[in-house]
């Protein structure tokens, strides 16, 4: 099938892209450089003031600039070894662990030899660069080979080749797309000031530590199995869930990836059996196994009725006329050092009705029990929104990137 070409475009190895921009080997348009690991047996190459990127530093990478690294190394280990100080500007590329992650150098540093560094020439501008690196992720991913550490050779690089606008026309898709990362990280930022602020407030609530107007008196030292029942879920493998099922369901590893302390709404259909184990409003959920035992210090409450519930879910029922299950989700969930004392397991880790019944907790009357939750939602509903805004414009962020760099929109 042939692929029409619109008018004003062409055909080129980095795809379709307007006639009057050009297709150029990387190399052609920015110095490549790489680096190297001083000697880690001798200490004087080490602790020193130059900043060296290492793999170390993957997860501050993606963020358009690095501005310091976990590891630094001295001007003695600069010397003895094939490591570059490269300026300030130059753009960073993971080859190894981490395949694609990239970033611009805020100061002058070294870097690892698990990184490619191009310092680019007047003609090409160093974040449009990195824009385009990183909407090459998926593929960088693609070729990396390895079984152990995936890794991509430097022959690669050698024939990589790059879109090349107008200079004028790099900075304004640069500027363009640096708006839209500026957005994405204030929002990040208030999700992380909001969820400090969820934190404080389930510490202090949840404790008893801060009362609300109104109450007083002491909270009743408690043992869950005294004010609960235990069951467990039954069957439900990921073959029989299915979109256009009869039944509402949750499987329990939506209790990990997808669930808050929460629930009101179901993302899982199937056809359920008639014996299948179903929920009533304000059971709290949990896993019952996991690799990690951490996991398993999860718990939500589902506010539906009649919801099928599958195998490896621990249900505790209680009245809820004396427990708010969402508050005891908030309360598992901020005790998290007293459930993971229950579990049991060595390479898988199991928790059990029979574990949690030992759970001792303090608990409030029914009224400020309801009042903390009345809060706590309140917050998790602004953190939704947030997501929900950040999830929006990542999304935009993509599309533009897409659009963009391939000159299919032009801002010039």
């Amino acid at each position: 099938m042939t692929v029409q070409i619109p008018a004003g475009y062409k055909q080129t190895e980095v795809g379709v892209i307007p006639e009057d921009w050009e297709c150029q080997i990387l190399d052609d348009l920015a110095k490549r450089g790489s680096g190297h690991t001083p000697n880690k047996k001798i200490p004087e190459y080490w602790n020193g003031s130059i900043k060296w990127i290492s793999l170390r530093d993957s997860d501050t990478l993606d963020n358009l600039f690095i501005e310091d690294t976990v590891t630094k190394i001295s001007k003695k280990g600069l010397d003895n070894s094939s490591a570059v100080l490269h300026p300030a500007g130059t753009v960073v590329l993971s080859r190894d662990a981490g395949v694609g992650k990239s970033a611009i150098m805020k100061y002058e540093m070294a870097v690892s030899q698990h990184f490619m560094a191009w310092q680019c020439k007047s003609y090409l501008n160093n974040k449009f660069l990195y824009f385009y690196l990183q909407s090459k992720k998926t593929e960088f991913e693609r070729i990396a080979m390895g079984s152990t550490i995936k890794t991509i050779g430097l022959p690669y690089f050698k024939e990589f080749k790059v879109p090349q606008p107008s200079i004028e026309e790099q900075q304004a898709i640069a500027d363009a797309l640096s708006h839209a990362d500026a957005l994405i990280e204030s929002l990040e930022q208030l999700i992380a000031k909001k969820s400090q602020i969820k934190q404080g407030a389930m510490q202090e609530l949840l404790t008893g530590q801060r009362r609300l107007p109104g109450f007083s008196g002491e909270w009743l030292a408690t043992r869950l199995g005294d004010v609960a029942e235990f069951f467990k879920g039954k069957g439900l493998p990921k073959s029989q869930i299915t979109p256009d099922g009869s039944d509402a369901c949750i499987h329990y590893g939506e209790l990990f990836t997808h669930y808050p302390e929460t629930i009101n709404k179901i993302i899982g259909r199937t056809n359920g059996e008639k014996d299948s184990f179903r929920s009533l409003d304000n059971d709290v959920l949990m896993p019952t196994s996991d690799v990690t035992p951490r996991g398993l210090a999860k718990a939500s409450c589902l506010r539906v009725n009649d919801v099928v519930l599958g195998g490896d879910i621990l249900v505790i029922r209680s009245d809820k006329n004396k427990i708010n299950g969402s508050f005891l989700s908030y309360l598992i969930r901020n005790n998290e050092d007293s459930v993971l004392q229950l579990v049991t397991g060595s390479t898988v880790f199991h928790l059990y009705g029979s574990d949690m019944k030992n759970f001792i907790f303090s608990m409030p009357s029914i009224s400020e029990q309801n009042e903390i939750v009345s809060i706590l939602s309140a917050i998790d509903a602004e953190l939704n929104v947030l997501e929900t805004r950040l999830s929006k414009a990542s999304q935009i962020k993509q599309g533009m990137m897409q659009k963009l760099l391939t000159g299919r929109i032009r801002l010039i």
